[in-house]
């Protein structure tokens, strides 16, 4: 296969990726960090100590980790379908992306949060500050950087997801690499394609470390 034929499918692949991958990690983002949160709370000692809730939450997450993403994928297909229409398609890959990238995230979270001093949550509560206060001025901000290290991580987890999803129906460049690569047996097209997916995930990486850079710095200067 000729670059003038690589060009445009190779170009296809990694906007499939990205669009999967970007509202995945919105989806992840907007449940994983109050359930993650959530399992603080609820924990022994928290603030909304709760220990069936949060024995609930803790289980569902763990089952939700222990599933390998090929097994979720196929079981979620029905589940797909009702909710896209469809199950092939970088639309209707967000749903089983972002259903097996939440456990990971909410576990990712609640190791931040649990980092956060517990004295500044003392300090507000003596001042009269309310857990949804504590939350937002407290545990969020102190937490942000491993956050947001956190977010990298999941992202890059997302993209070799989005590789997995290529072989099932989904879009994106594990879909071309597999149909253009390996089925045709275009050594040449799978190696363009591995370096397309590693330059990525290494601008992301970079990305997340810069900003976990600015915020510590931030924060050295606040002190």
């Amino acid at each position: 296969m000729t670059w003038s034929e690589m060009q445009p499918l190779l170009t296809q692949g990694t906007i499939d990726t990205l669009y999967m991958v970007l509202w995945s990690t919105v989806v992840t983002v907007l449940v994983g960090l109050p359930l993650g949160v959530l399992l603080v709370l609820t924990d022994k000692g928290g603030l909304l100590q709760n220990t069936p809730v949060n024995k609930v939450i803790g289980v569902v997450v763990n089952i939700g980790r222990s599933l390998p993403f090929i097994i979720l994928l196929i079981a979620l297909i029905p589940f797909t379908t009702w909710v896209v229409g469809t199950f092939i398609g970088p639309s209707a890959m967000i749903v089983p992306l972002s259903v097996g990238a939440i456990p990971f995230f909410a576990r990712l979270v609640e190791t931040a949060v649990r980092e956060v001093d517990h004295g500044l949550v003392e300090a507000v509560q003596s001042m009269g500050g309310s857990i949804p206060t504590i939350v937002r001025k407290v545990l969020l901000p102190q937490a942000l950087p491993s956050l947001i290290s956190g977010v990298t991580t999941t992202v890059i987890v997302l993209i070799g997801y989005s590789a997995m999803a290529g072989a099932v129906g989904g879009e994106g460049l594990g879909s071309k690499a597999v149909t253009y690569g390996f089925q045709r047996f275009d050594n040449q097209f799978m190696l363009i394609t591995v370096a397309l997916l590693i330059v990525i995930v290494t601008v992301i990486q970079l990305i997340g470390d810069l900003a976990v850079r600015l915020l510590a710095r931030r924060g050295r200067t606040a002190s």
